[in-house]
């Protein structure tokens, strides 16, 4: 049975929800570049969302949109909520668009009910949250908050080769701007962040428990690009010791660190390792022995010391397998996203705030990155609900029940009605 806020905003949600699927369809799943047309026409979809409930509404230097109800003392620093605009290529319509719909219901249900909160209330929406078009994530609050750098805006776009720099000043803002060192904000007139998120796994899903509350993010150490260069050869005419096949070197190093991933497991390590991306040379043929191969690596923890030791590891048997098999195994720059260990007081705010609406509740780590990642890293309070979902994310098969997502956004509601007026530290 739907609790009054609940019902209250099924069909809103429902109707956001399935008209930004509809826009922003590509095949079966959908695709949302980050600072692309798409992007834009999504965000002016929920603009248009926020100036119909009345709104302030401002962009930020780097496009990200400020949605903010007012409350009663506006020298209050604001609570923000919020997510992402964008998607991955033909991906799921729910990741980061279930954060910013959550924040914009919140914002609908007070501004309906005639409900003024204590402080200033904002929707927050980003820009490029994930890194699939660029090899970068968190571009948005990155630009946000002053962190961007010009090797940054330098990385170049998976298939049309436009640079980041370029592709933000097309989308009309200035990348100059964001690579000062300074937030394009003032960041001191956040009393907090609170973004909801589907969870992106299968936990919540398999149990009757729909709503996370997230302890940590991991953090990310990443080589998009690793090359294994060996020696191009016939496939019939060259015996194995030979060989110097560029392949077979990635596989057995794929191995070596699938077996190393176990054993650290077995020791308690939060860890997870993906080899998400491998290409063969484009001469390449069913006859020819590869003499190139190219990868990408991820590597994934809660913990800098584990992501530091797996990735040293990589590193050494990478060498030990060149010299053994006569390859050599060329690394690009490492891209390093750290992990965050979420706000302990705002965390416990959310799960009781859970309790207090009579929703259950799981505390739980997120395996994935997040644009609360960033605003955590700068010393604002910032925390994270998850919803379960159901056949995973990335992927354009993603799904996610209306009922489980305003289980989450009441949840958020609560933790907004209830956030102390001397804010949390």
């Amino acid at each position: 049975m739907l609790t009054p806020f609940q019902e209250h905003n099924y069909n809103f949600a429902k109707k956001c929800f399935d008209d930004v699927r509809e826009m922003s369809k590509d095949g079966i799943g959908v695709s949302r570049q980050g600072y692309s047309a798409m992007e834009t026409k999504v965000l002016d979809y929920l603009k248009n969302i926020g100036q119909e409930l009345g709104l302030e509404i401002a962009t930020d230097k780097a496009g990200n949109v400020w949605m903010t109800l007012p409350g009663k003392n506006r020298d209050l620093p604001a609570l923000v909520s919020g997510s992402h605009a964008d998607s991955v290529p033909q991906g799921g319509n729910y990741d980061g668009l279930a954060g910013i719909l959550a924040a914009l219901s919140v914002a609908k249900w007070m501004k309906d009910t005639g409900y003024v909160p204590e402080r200033d209330y904002t929707v927050l929406m980003m820009r490029m949250e994930e890194s699939s078009w660029f090899g970068k994530c968190y571009v948005g609050s990155l630009g946000l908050t002053g962190q961007l750098t010009e090797k940054d805006l330098a990385l170049k776009h998976r298939s049309n080769g436009k640079t980041l720099a370029e592709t933000i000043r097309e989308c009309g803002f200035n990348p100059d701007d964001l690579t000062t060192g300074k937030p394009v904000v003032d960041l001191g007139k956040i009393a907090a962040f609170l973004e909801l998120h589907i969870e992106q796994g299968a936990t919540l899903d398999s149990s009757d428990i729909r709503v996370g509350i997230v302890t940590g993010i991991r953090g990310n150490f990443r080589h998009k690009t690793i090359k294994c260069i060996g020696e191009t050869a016939h496939s019939g005419a060259v015996d194995k010791q030979f060989r110097h096949d560029a392949v077979l070197a990635m596989a057995e190093l794929a191995y070596k660190m699938d077996c190393y991933w176990d054993e650290w497991l077995r020791k308690g390590a939060d860890l997870v390792f993906t080899i998400g991306v491998v290409h063969t040379s484009p001469t390449s043929a069913i006859a020819i022995v590869p003499g190139e191969v190219s990868f990408s690596v991820d590597i994934r923890s809660l913990h800098r010391k584990t992501l530091e030791g797996f990735h040293d590891l990589l590193l050494s048997e990478a060498k030990k397998i060149g010299e053994k098999r006569g390859v050599k195994f060329e690394f690009d720059d490492l891209i390093v996203s750290e992990p965050l260990e979420i706000h302990g007081e705002l965390s416990e705010h959310l799960y009781k705030s859970a309790q207090a609406a009579e929703i259950k509740a799981r505390r739980m780590p997120s395996g994935a990155g997040h644009d609360t990642v960033v605003f955590g890293k700068l010393g604002i309070p910032a925390a994270m609900i998850f919803v379960a979902n159901q056949k995973g994310s990335h992927n354009p098969h993603e799904e996610m029940k209306i009922e489980d997502f305003l289980q989450g956004a009441e949840v958020l509601w609560t933790a907004v009605k209830t956030f102390p007026v001397n804010g949390i530290k």
